[in-house]
């Protein structure tokens, strides 16, 4: 006969994840309005903020590589960032398969700007804790980052 099992299920409260989870959501959401202001999505934020950092002309490709996203992803993204003026694109002149995309004058205006904002959304939100719990958190969260090879840039 099989051993009943008296214990009850572990809580939803009690898991690690779920604290994330609602912390992460809470953070992404508030920066994710506060950029609508920009007419900017927080995945465009991404592909702007890893173009600012790069400095030189990029493509595709390389923008999928340092974000960790699916080249068909950030080929969508770009093409939104065209439209907004935000990034330009040309064919390279050896071979017109590659594009080269840079950031525009306005783009590269608005990355300190909404760095601003990040940095702000952050304070707002951590805050409550002491710099070196906000260390500790960080070195935490890398932790666990590198363990788990986690290398996707997050855009929702």
């Amino acid at each position: 006969m099989a051993k009943q099992k008296t214990s009850e299920p572990s809580h939803l409260k009690s898991h690690l994840g779920y604290h994330l989870r609602v912390v992460s959501n809470a953070v992404s959401h508030s920066f994710a309005k506060k950029l609508t202001n920009w007419d900017v999505t927080v995945a465009e934020w991404v592909i702007l903020r890893e173009m600012y950092s790069y400095k030189a002309n990029s493509s595709p490709s390389i923008v999928a590589e340092f974000t960790g996203l699916s080249r068909g992803a950030v080929s969508k993204l770009i093409e939104r960032l065209l439209q907004k003026g935000l990034v330009s694109r040309e064919e390279a002149a050896i071979d017109r398969r590659y594009q080269e995309i840079k950031l525009t004058k306005e783009g590269r205006k608005l990355v300190p700007r909404l760095s601003e904002i990040a940095d702000e959304n952050d304070i707002s939100y951590f805050s409550v804790l002491s710099q070196k719990e906000r260390e500790e958190l960080r070195k935490i969260l890398s932790k666990l980052t590198t363990a788990h090879k986690l290398n996707l840039t997050p855009i929702e």
